[in-house]
């Protein structure tokens, strides 16, 4: 439990990172982006699953790449249904979802070396 509330915190942080890093994503504060990232979270883990299967055939026609357009749809998703997180358009949303999952991958990585030892 405490391995997902320290992932919850540090990609909240990650999400004021890309706010701050790319002029196109805005986020009002530490609170909107805790409640972002809870949304892109369960968007990610609820609905994308449902968007890569049926837009299976674009995908391998375009060798993967389309899989950031669906990953620029649920950041897209998550700024359109909260205030406090907003992107800019489609693109921004595109070159914003790329920064938060690199951070989120960076993330990830660490984590697991700090909790490696825990269940």
């Amino acid at each position: 439990m405490l391995k997902l509330i320290v992932r919850w915190l540090l990609l909240a942080a990650a999400l004021l990172l890309v706010a701050n890093v790319y002029p196109g994503v805005s986020v009002a504060g530490f609170g909107s982006a805790l409640i972002a990232a809870l949304v892109l979270g369960l968007l990610n883990t609820l609905v994308r699953p449902l968007l890569v299967i049926l837009t299976l055939p674009v995908t391998v026609v375009t060798l993967g790449l389309f899989l950031f357009v669906i990953n620029a749809l649920m950041f897209w998703t998550a700024a359109e249904v909260l205030r406090g997180f907003s992107v800019d358009g489609f693109g921004a949303a595109l070159i914003g979802s790329v920064i938060y999952s690199l951070c989120g991958m960076v993330i990830d990585a660490a984590i697991e070396r700090l909790f490696s030892g825990d269940s």
